[in-house]
């Protein structure tokens, strides 16, 4: 299941070892999982090798798998959609 993801870049490449980072690559593989869970049922209009890349892309990819798939679609969905707002409002450390 990863082998098609690591094609798409290496998450792992792009971290430092913060553990804001970690969470990050671990929320995004959740993201790609869910992708490949639900792709045929809520995604089909997606290319058959697409898998978002940042933050706000993953953001309306888990929107529409709350709009179009089943109650625990919506649930799982909806909880990475939640982690990936909450970091996305964190102060900048620039």
């Amino acid at each position: 299941m990863w082998g098609a993801i690591g094609s798409y870049g290496d998450l792992r490449q792009l971290c430092d070892n913060s553990e804001a980072m970690n969470d990050e690559v671990t929320v995004m593989r959740s993201v790609w999982a869910l992708v490949d869970e639900y792709r045929s049922t809520c995604l089909c209009f997606l290319r058959e090798d697409y898998y978002p890349q940042t933050s706000d892309e993953a953001r309306r990819v888990l929107e529409q798998i709350e709009r179009h798939g089943d109650v625990e679609a919506f649930r799982k969905a909806a909880e990475l959609r939640q982690w990936l707002l909450r970091n996305s409002s964190a102060p900048s450390a620039v």
